[in-house]
C-alpha cells in the first residue's frame, strides 16, 4: 500500500505494508520514527506560516502606527496656528504681549485640570487583586507538594 503525506517541500513517498506477511513489513520503531518526523516536518510548517502571518501583521501595525505619528504631527501644528490666531484676535483689543499671556494662563489652566482628572484616575487605580489572590494559592498548592 502507498501513503502520500504532506511536506512543507511537497508531498513524500512512502511504500511498505503495515500487515501482512510480505517483505516490506514495517516495524513499530520505524512508524513511530515517520510520525515523529511528520509531526515535526508538520510543526515546523505551521511556525513558518505563523511567522510569515505575524510578519505582514506587523508591517501593517507599523504602517498604521507611522500614519496615526504623522497625523499627530500635523494636528499639533494646526493646533499651535490655531492658538496664534487666537492671540491675534485678542490682540485687537488688547496689547499683543497681554494677548500671548491671557493665551498662555488659559493653556496652562486647561493643563492643570487634565493632570488634576488623571491624578484622581490614577488613584482610583488598584492592584489585580484576583491574580495575586491565585498567585498565592499556586504557591502554596506548589509548596504544599514538596
Amino acid at each position: 500500500m502507498s501513503h502520500q503525506m504532506p511536506t512543507p517541500q511537497g508531498p513524500t513517498q512512502r511504500t511498505g505494508t503495515v500487515g501482512g506477511n510480505g517483505g516490506g513489513e514495517r516495524t513499530i520503531g520505524q512508524l513511530v520514527a515517520d510520525a515523529t518526523r511528520d509531526v515535526s516536518s508538520l510543526l515546523r510548517a505551521e511556525v513558518a506560516l505563523a511567522k510569515a502571518e505575524i510578519q505582514r501583521e506587523v508591517k501593517a501595525a507599523a504602517m498604521g502606527a507611522g500614519l496615526f505619528a504623522g497625523a499627530a504631527v500635523f494636528g499639533v501644528f494646526g493646533f499651535l496656528l490655531l492658538l496664534f490666531a487666537v492671540v491675534y484676535l485678542i490682540a485687537l483689543a488688547l496689547p499683543t504681549w497681554l494677548s500671548f499671556l491671557i493665551v498662555a494662563v488659559l493653556l496652562l489652566v486647561v493643563a492643570g485640570v487634565l493632570a488634576l482628572v488623571g491624578k484622581g484616575r490614577l488613584s482610583k487605580v488598584g492592584a489585580p487583586e484576583r491574580t495575586v489572590a491565585t498567585s498565592k494559592q499556586s504557591i502554596e498548592a506548589l509548596k504544599g507538594r514538596h
